[in-house]
């Protein structure tokens, strides 16, 4: 395959978050890439997509900068690009939470390698802790994983009394690439947890360097793809169709954008309600155009590729 995808997340302190946008922009437009990438006083996050040698470009640049020569990709190969446009923007937060003061470059869980989680997620004394949003684990997630009830990553903290039962227990935590469990570990570090751990690269590196196996469903991923298989070993389907409940992980975004809710839809119930998620949905008379695929990426909402969404400025920008 002709391109990539790029996953990557690094939490190192950037002192001028528009300064950076702006250069690392030009980097993007250059290498012709595109995707979401998000800039922080924190650090940076970021899936992108492009041909395989202005990915490999985009890599050594990055890492080239001493605050992020640790960081790590998780390459997929594609047939296409996997997004329709590029945003660099500049947010308070790199992944969305209500943890502001935690600060994972200083303090978070153990990082464990996709093979050490393989090793300790099945002993008695472990329990694996699942800090993604609901749409995410109802089409995939590890055998036996504790779920939160998440809508959004900011609900994790509200959540965290349902582990207190497992105080004496070493807590595996996951994500999809990584970047939410350095918060959401840290968080139970604060809270009084003591044996705290994370799939280092997450699920899709788990993927990648372990095959995947006792992973359940598929991997929901934020771009065009909309989920990407990750079991290689003992793949199976847990997810079900949103109106017939019949075994199905394909995910749309219901076509009516006042609900746009995350759902598995068959390709059956997909056609007979026009991409919606119910029949009030199908009747909403600002219905979006069904095309078989059930996503509807957003509209630029004012981004200047060149100046970026400059509506949230850092304290003193």
């Amino acid at each position: 395959m002709d391109y990539r995808v790029l996953l990557y997340y690094c939490y190192a302190p950037i002192d001028d978050p528009v300064a950076f946008r702006d250069e690392h922009h030009r980097i993007c437009l250059r290498l012709n890439l595109l995707g979401r990438i998000i800039v922080a006083h924190e650090g940076l996050n970021g899936t992108v997509s492009g041909l395989a040698a202005d990915c490999q470009e985009y890599m050594r640049l990055v890492k080239a900068d001493p605050r992020f020569a640790a960081l790590e990709f998780k390459v997929d190969e594609a047939a296409e690009h996997a997004f329709q446009k590029l945003h660099v923007r500049v947010k308070p937060e790199i992944v969305h939470s209500s943890l502001h003061h935690v600060r994972p470059h200083e303090k978070t869980g153990q990082h464990l390698s996709p093979q050490e989680f393989k090793e300790l997620k099945d002993r008695d004394d472990v329990v694996i802790v699942d800090v993604r949003s609901d749409y995410e684990y109802n089409v995939g997630r590890f055998k036996n994983a504790v779920t939160l009830d998440i809508e959004n990553f900011r609900d994790f903290p509200d959540r965290v009394e349902r582990l207190k039962e497992f105080k004496d227990k070493k807590i595996l935590t996951y994500c999809t690439g990584g970047v939410k469990c350095e918060k959401a570990s840290a968080y139970l570090l604060e809270q009084g947890f003591e044996n705290v751990y994370q799939l280092h690269g997450g699920i899709i590196k788990y993927g990648i360097e372990a095959g995947g196996e006792d992973f359940d469903g598929k991997c929901y991923v934020f771009d065009n793809r909309v989920t990407v298989d990750v079991n290689r070993v003992n793949p199976t389907v847990i997810a079900q169709c949103h109106h017939c409940a019949t075994p199905s992980d394909r995910m749309i975004n219901c076509a009516n954008p006042h609900c746009n809710a995350h759902v598995a839809l068959c390709e059956t119930c997909g056609q007979q309600l026009d991409g919606a998620c119910s029949p009030a949905c199908q009747e909403h008379p600002d219905k979006r155009p069904y095309d078989g695929t059930g996503t509807y990426p957003k509209l630029s909402n004012n981004y200047n590729p060149e100046q970026g969404l400059l509506s949230y400025r850092p304290p003193g920008a």
